[in-house]
């Protein structure tokens, strides 16, 4: 099963393909026969091959995991149809996805998949709120969430436990701690006081 409360999945910022969950990132390629690397976001990593075709997060591409072994914390696997280092080295940075309704529902209030915070309400503890949770993307060292708060352009925060300390899945809100000045420019409404010429 996918890990509902991963913090810390590494790769380039890329959009998910709608309703589908992460399971794993391809990174570079390993030996000249076509085997790939590949960090897993699984709780069993060799479970990968388990899910059939994986959607990508490249348009077009799906991709389907032959043998694999497990190398210390990444899984080496071939892919269907790559047969040399070239191509596999082409899937460098590829998110390889399952619908999210392919996978088991969490067994506790506090675990989750990703894609199902795509659509909750975005407030502050005080009760304020902030927008709706757009996206996430799998960035640097923490995840980050895209909030779009009603008329003004998205903002991204950390998706951490300090910044995102509750998230309430059946009353269909989280709360976010934004760090200072995070909303200040979703909070300016066009015509605002401080954009006019005080000589006028």
């Amino acid at each position: 099963m996918a890990n509902p409360r991963s913090h810390h999945q590494k790769g380039p910022a890329r959009r998910a393909p709608s309703g589908h969950v992460l399971l794993g990132r391809i990174g570079a390629a390993h030996g000249i026969k076509g085997e790939v690397r590949i960090k897993s976001f699984t709780e069993d990593p060799m479970a990968l091959g388990a899910y059939g075709p994986l959607v990508t997060d490249r348009p077009g591409l799906t991709i389907e995991i032959g043998r694999a072994r497990l190398n210390k914390a990444m899984v080496i696997a071939t892919i269907k149809g790559v047969t040399d280092r070239n191509a596999a080295e082409a899937l460098n940075g590829v998110g390889l996805y399952v619908p999210r309704d392919s996978l088991p529902e969490t067994e506790d209030e506090d675990e989750f998949y990703h894609a199902d915070l795509i659509g909750l309400t975005a407030r502050t503890d005080a009760g304020e709120t902030l927008g709706t949770v757009t996206a996430i993307f799998n960035h640097g060292p923490n995840d980050i969430l895209e909030v779009k708060p009603e008329g003004a352009p998205s903002v991204l925060v950390p998706f951490t436990r300090q910044v995102v300390p509750t998230i309430r899945l059946k009353d269909g809100y989280l709360i976010i701690d934004p760090p200072l000045g995070t909303f200040e420019d979703a909070d300016d409404e066009p015509g605002d006081a401080r954009d006019e010429d005080p000589a006028s």
